[in-house]
């Protein structure tokens, strides 16, 4: 009887191990099937923000081109009234005829740039 109750204590005993074995096991593998989900919820969010960074960049070329449109004309321009700031310029129609009063006019304009 001492026998039998020694080799059912044993069996109580290997039978706690295997329980708490496989408890242990499923516990970790829980915890790692949470961490890979962790991972890749933390994966979505980076594939997420790459994902609105590529819709941006059509955006940013033509915000850039609108820019380079500006600063192209805006020079065109300049570099216009530039070269037009020693011309005289005078209506056919309205325009003297008289030579006098065409010299008048080249003084003028000579005596402006002199200053």
């Amino acid at each position: 009887m001492k026998k039998l109750a020694i080799v059912i204590g044993v069996l109580v005993v290997l039978g706690l191990l295997v329980l708490t074995l496989i408890a242990v096991g499923a516990g970790s593998y829980n915890g790692l099937v949470k961490r890979s989900q962790a991972v890749d919820s933390q994966w979505a969010q980076v594939q997420n923000v790459y994902q609105r960074r590529a819709d941006l960049i059509p955006n940013l070329v033509a915000t850039v081109s609108g820019a380079a449109n500006f600063e192209k004309s805006t020079l065109t321009e300049i570099t216009a009234a530039r070269a037009s700031v020693g011309q005289l310029k005078i209506d056919p129609n309205s325009a003297p005829s008289d030579p006098a009063v065409l010299e008048q006019f080249h003084c003028k304009g000579v005596a402006k740039h002199m200053r």
